[in-house]
């Protein structure tokens, strides 16, 4: 069955190789691109002069102009013509050089026409994503404000949520946030700081799995001169430093039994000496804490006092993990998206919706900070353009949460919808194949997905050619 793209992009083909230029305009012509193909740098300078080129591929070693003289003399060019480069080495200086030019891509020889192919395609669909950007910016046609909250999400959990911050706004209880890491816990806590009557106070934190107990004590409560080796001075601890205003203990669940005892009393009567020192301290500060841990079964086991504990969570907030507001994913993800256009200046960094619905897609262990994380290294490979799906396969730690998570929730369940839906997956896949002659690039297509998930998905279920 054929799959070939109906087009009238028209690319240049550079290469001094005839066998090289013979081969790569046949494909390309397979497939139903207009192909002008030339012999050296001074040829390919005068069609990229002439306009109308679409895409172009040329060696980085040719007669005449070399591959980087020309991405630095069309620098302007690379702003509607992507170009993939082609090189004989693939980690060498000069590829590494042309991308920081503005390739959008380098094959290195001997190279795969599937491969070849597969980077074209993505290349004329982020270019063709960008002119829909701009068209969008010129017409100014999204007239809806854009969140500048720094705490994002429409689901019914988060919006409960914020309402609990509005009403703790006007007291001074104290509040434990619970949740996995990477949900938000100190973005909630800021926000009960910020809409409080204590926004104009200090904001202190300090996080009790970062420090030794003798270290954190010294954080937390300060000390005199000469109360250890190496206290040269006397320190003021965060509690005086957080005086008027909030101090957030984040993972509280690793603070030390004795520590615990010393901050009960401070909760309980607002008064602390610092460490070595004999004089009453008081201070009038709201206590937020957060953790990821389970403190009831802390307290069950003796290693989290149940007093402190109550004293602790006078109000609790507990934070959803996003694959429980999934339909917050896509409005976490633009965000993130336009804090990184602007602070690396890419006007054209976008997401593509194929790439929303991977997202939406992803179990995210991680949470919300992995999201950010997957989004950042996802913009990074883009380089400014819109992202594209494939422009998350380099996240292999995403890639590997993707597998365990699988693992825990075939581990954790009884029922035989995942075996169903694994063999359901690969007659499909296995059907688009055949129906292919095997050919990955076309079957890809025909499933749309991308060629690498398709190869995951070939290793995965162990499908070979017969």
């Amino acid at each position: 069955m054929s799959t070939k793209r109906r087009t009238t992009a028209r690319i240049l083909v550079a290469d001094d190789d005839p066998t090289i230029r013979h081969n790569l305009a046949t494909l390309l012509r397979s497939e139903d691109y207009e192909v002008v193909d030339v012999a050296d740098g001074t040829a390919a300078a005068e069609q990229l002069s002439a306009g109308r080129i679409d895409l172009a591929l040329f060696d980085l070693k040719m007669p005449g102009k070399t591959g980087l003289e020309l991405l630095r003399e069309f620098e302007d060019v690379l702003e509607t013509t992507p170009v993939i480069v082609i090189t004989a080495y693939g980690g060498s200086q000069a590829a590494i050089e042309a991308m920081k030019l503005g390739a959008f891509d380098y094959i290195s020889k001997p190279f795969d026409l599937d491969e070849v192919l597969l980077t074209v395609q993505r290349a004329l669909k982020q270019q063709s994503l960008i002119a829909q950007v701009r068209a969008l910016s010129a017409g100014q046609r999204n007239t809806e404000p854009v969140p500048t909250d720094r705490f994002l999400g429409r689901a019914a959990a988060m919006l409960q949520i914020f309402k609990t911050i509005g009403r703790l706004a006007k007291t001074r209880e104290a509040v434990l946030i619970l949740g996995e890491s990477g949900t938000g816990k100190e973005l909630v806590a800021t926000a009960i700081h910020e809409s409080s009557d204590r926004a104009g106070g200090p904001f202190v934190k300090v996080n009790c799995a970062a420090l030794s107990p003798t270290l954190l004590e010294s954080e937390m409560f300060g000390h005199e001169r000469g109360s250890f080796t190496g206290a040269v001075s006397r320190r003021i601890g965060r509690f005086e430093q957080a005086h008027g205003g909030t101090f957030f203990l984040d993972e509280v669940g690793d603070l030390d039994v004795e520590l615990q005892a010393k901050l009960l009393r401070v909760l309980q009567t607002g008064q602390f000496e610092r460490v070595g020192g004999n004089e009453q301290l008081t201070v009038d500060v709201r206590v937020i804490s957060a953790t990821n841990q389970d403190l009831n079964a802390m307290v069950a086991d003796k290693r989290f006092r149940e007093d402190l504990l109550y004293r602790l969570n006078v109000v609790t907030i507990s934070l959803p993990p996003l694959r429980e507001r999934r339909e917050d994913i896509a409005l976490l993800a633009e965000h993130f998206v336009r804090q990184l256009a602007e602070k690396y200046d890419w006007p054209d960094l976008t997401l593509s919706a194929e790439a929303i619905e991977w997202l939406e897609l992803q179990p995210w262990p991680g949470n919300v900070r992995e999201l950010q994380n997957a989004l950042t290294r996802a913009a990074t490979v883009a380089r400014g353009r819109p992202i594209l799906p494939d422009d998350f396969q380099s996240s292999t730690e995403l890639a590997q949460h993707n597998r365990e998570d699988e693992g825990r929730r075939a581990a954790g369940s009884g029922l035989p919808l995942k075996e169903i839906l694994a063999e359901t997956e690969t007659r499909v896949i296995r059907q688009a194949l055949e129906q292919t002659n095997w050919n990955r690039t076309q079957a890809a297509s025909l499933l749309g997905i991308s060629r690498r998930q398709l190869f995951d998905k070939i290793r995965q279920y162990g499908l070979e050619e017969k």
